[in-house]
């Protein structure tokens, strides 16, 4: 085990920032994601369904005022099924500190509470090149801000933290191969946390995020990621959007996409950065473990 020395706690590190630190306000801001023009038009439904068909979901993370009413569209529709066991976050290490495919084995707080650790699955998830390490988590933001989001629309969610660096596609591949091993007979959840184009303008975003989305509408881990190096997409989250694709392969599943937006939806701006929301559904019920 590598990092630094374990607390408790890990303590939330954008608060304040992505976020509200106030957890009245930021239950309001969640429920402007929501509720807002960009978002789905409703608060989630507390009238959940007996079933769960949504497999994974890719989402964005920047600023809730930014990105959150996009990300909403893809917790609204989690939130009206049956909860999952466990959740697995897949999150971008955008500093490459630490490990570059690393595990936190410590809670999370946030303004809403703290969210337990699957310690189960954090076990079954540390082999090969998976390794726990806290210090590639200490001031990240992509997993960070969707807890609030899962503490929201999931009742006590319990879940993992694995942030992943860029790689090569060797890597992810190997890396994928010890997650899906893990997530054999376990009731599990899937988050990619990833934005798109960065600072580029709109028209240009959302013709270069469409050639990625395409990718993984049509499932496709190695499309994904040689379409985005090849055609110079700035997606941050490749690295976990690839592992995610790449571990699901063969399963009998369909992508959809709820919204594409950009950051120049809030206000004006000459270059923006690129944000979807999408579900990978089972075309059954998913049962749980």
């Amino acid at each position: 085990m590598t990092g630094s020395p374990r607390s408790p706690v890990r303590p939330p590190a954008v608060a304040g920032g992505f976020y509200p630190e106030d957890a009245v306000d930021l239950t309001k801001l969640l429920e402007s994601c929501f509720t807002g023009r960009r978002g789905p038009g409703s608060l989630p439904s507390r009238q959940r369904g007996a079933e769960r068909r949504i497999r994974a979901a890719v989402v964005p993370h920047a600023g809730y005022v930014y990105s959150g009413a996009i990300a909403a569209h893809a917790y609204h529709a989690i939130a009206a099924e049956r909860p999952p066991g466990s959740v697995l976050v897949l999150g971008v290490n955008h500093r490459a500190r630490g490990a570059p495919a690393a595990l936190s084995d410590r809670p999370w707080e946030t303004p809403l509470g703290v969210l337990p650790v699957d310690l189960e699955l954090l076990r079954a998830l540390s082999r090969g090149p998976i390794t726990v390490d806290n210090a590639a988590h200490a001031s990240e933001h992509s997993i960070e801000v969707q807890l609030p989001f899962l503490q929201y629309v999931l009742p006590q969610p319990k879940f993992v933290a694995l942030s992943l660096s860029f790689g090569t596609l060797a890597f992810l591949t190997d890396v994928a191969a010890v997650v899906r091993r893990a997530l054999r007979g376990r009731d599990v959840l899937l988050i990619s946390s990833t934005d798109f184009s960065h600072y580029i303008p709109a028209e240009e975003a959302e013709r270069q995020d469409r050639k990625a989305i395409r990718q993984i509408l049509e499932l496709s881990s190695e499309g994904l990621y040689r379409t985005v190096m090849d055609e110079d997409i700035s997606m941050c989250g490749v690295a976990p959007t690839t592992v995610l694709l790449e571990l699901l392969t063969g399963e009998p599943l369909a992508a959809r996409l709820l919204r594409w937006g950009h950051s120049g939806e809030t206000e004006t701006m000459r270059e923006v950065v690129g944000y979807a929301s999408l579900l990978l559904e089972s075309p059954g019920p998913i049962g749980p473990a």
